[in-house]
């Protein structure tokens, strides 16, 4: 129980790598806030959670919206306590090179990628500077390095990166600390057009260890970087892609 009594917030909850983040962290006692921009999911969510036992509370959020952010901080707050983690994991991935996209695709990526995780740390820092705490951002490997036909994307991720060394290192003497995390290829909805075959060829060239990295491995990982075995890690890129970022494997 490394979280016993702790208060957790994940972005994009619903499912995916934020829906397996709930539930490891459910598991390790904390109390969780599953956040979702529908509110199914997250209700699906919350309530595997009381059904094991744990406490959670879903809830409606858009997150590229500073009164939706600033009413799920709020409710957050009276309803479990004060968060000790946000996970920002919320995103989408639109595709297109920067002459194909759409000036609004463009805006929704920036906005929920990259704006989103902005307005929650500003919402959520002046309440964490009292005990500390631990932000958490999914980023994704296009967030080290650039992909074929993901401009807006690669560009979103890419300033999440800095944004969370910017965090870490503007409010580590307030004890708040700040990772990101970069997965590579995760079996998510997210992932869902890539036909198996397609995807199965693509794994065997790029990625070296064989085999599909599920949204529970990242849990894990983001469980450990909450944890208090993490208390002197702040600013820090987690990349995990079966070791695709090591080299030209290809």
């Amino acid at each position: 129980m490394r979280l016993e009594g702790k208060v957790i917030l994940i972005t994009g909850g619903g499912s995916g790598i934020g829906a397996a983040s709930c539930l490891a962290f459910a598991r390790e006692g904390a109390k969780v806030a599953v956040v979702n921009r529908t509110l199914s999911k997250a209700e699906a969510v919350a309530q595997l959670i009381a059904d094991s036992g744990g406490a959670a509370v879903a809830i409606q959020a858009d997150v590229s919206l500073a009164a939706d952010v600033e009413r799920m901080i709020n409710r957050t707050v009276s309803q479990l306590g004060v968060p000790d983690v946000v996970f920002n994991n919320a995103g989408i991935s639109p595709s297109g090179r920067v002459t194909d996209i759409s000036e609004a695709d463009w805006d929704d990526c920036l906005n929920i990628d990259l704006k989103s995780v902005f307005l929650c740390a500003k919402a959520v820092i002046p309440l964490m500077t009292a005990a500390g705490g631990c932000i958490l951002n999914t980023a994704g490997t296009f967030g080290i390095r650039a992909a074929k036909n993901k401009a807006a994307y690669s560009a979103a991720k890419a300033g999440l990166v800095n944004l969370t060394r910017s965090i870490a290192l503007d409010y580590a003497r307030d004890r708040i600390r700040c990772n990101v995390i970069c997965p590579g290829y995760v079996d998510t909805p997210l992932n869902e057009g890539f036909p198996p075959k397609e995807r199965d060829a693509f794994l065997a060239q790029y990625q070296p260890l064989p085999g599909l990295i599920s949204a529970a491995d990242v849990a894990e990982l983001a469980v450990y970087l909450a944890s208090d075995a993490a208390k002197m890690i702040t600013g820090q890129v987690f990349v995990i892609d079966g070791g695709q970022q090591a080299g030209l494997f290809a």
